[in-house]
């Protein structure tokens, strides 16, 4: 079985939604970053026995924020199926001049996390401390989604007690970083991931990425570790499932 425990199952994104998730064998975690996504995850959790749901806001959409959208987590966040808050956190690398409003949004879902003992899935992009430097304040776990910092941080974030996610870029010639840190850190502390429909891995770079892809990031991962596949997607799918607490 795989799981691909973050990605973006948007109609926007896929005009054959339906066959995309009907072929993946396991499980999705869809994520929401907006209203209109973390509507879409809620229809998606509920028509599909094999897709989860995270619900939350992005830090590129803090500027879409209406009086709905922390009602719409806060309302759904006991659906036994939402397993996260998430994506959240900070990014610096497209938008610097909201930095402040970026933290308060963050740290208003952190605590709505921590009031109803969810896991969180974190966003950072050129904002590591920072993203740290919050996280540590409150008593929540979660993932690093889409991990791309130093081996060093890697090793503060687990000693909070979150995972580091592993994606697509793991397999490209140019993350020889991401393989180092794969190679040093326990396979206890990896989640597996795809970020679809983004960061394709190789062999099909370049194309719109999906979940069943998940399974090359597994292959890159059990090469860089030098241990079976096998073993990388049993090792990977408990610490899925005990993270977030889906019952198989």
């Amino acid at each position: 079985m795989l799981i691909d425990t973050h990605c973006h199952l948007s109609s926007d994104d896929y005009e054959n939604l339906a066959e995309i998730i009907s072929n993946m064998d396991g499980i999705m975690i869809a994520s929401g970053c907006d209203d209109k996504s973390n509507k879409e995850v809620l229809e998606l959790v509920k028509k599909y026995k094999n897709v989860y749901g995270t619900l939350g806001i992005h830090p590129e959409e803090i500027d879409s924020i209406t009086s709905e959208s922390f009602k719409i987590i806060e309302d759904n966040i006991n659906n036994e199926k939402i397993v996260a808050i998430g994506e959240i956190g900070l990014d610096y690398y497209w938008v610097k001049d909201n930095k402040e409003k970026q933290q308060e949004v963050f740290e208003r879902q952190l605590k709505l996390a921590s009031k109803y003992n969810k896991r969180v899935v974190v966003h950072s992009r050129e904002a590591i401390q920072d993203t740290y430097d919050i996280l540590k304040k409150y008593n929540v776990i979660g993932t690093i989604h889409c991990f791309n910092s130093s081996l060093e941080m890697a090793r503060e974030f687990i000693k909070l007690g979150y995972k580091i996610g592993i994606g697509g870029v793991v397999t490209f010639k140019n993350s020889k970083k991401l393989q180092e840190i794969v190679r040093e850190i326990e396979l206890d502390n990896i989640l597996l991931e795809t970020d679809s429909p983004y960061l394709t891995p190789e062999p099909f770079r370049g194309k719109r990425n999906n979940p069943s892809n998940v399974y090359f990031v597994a292959l890159k991962v059990a090469e860089l570790k030098n241990i079976s596949i096998e073993d990388v997607l049993n090792k990977t799918n408990q610490n899925a499932l005990k993270l977030y607490n889906i019952k198989k």
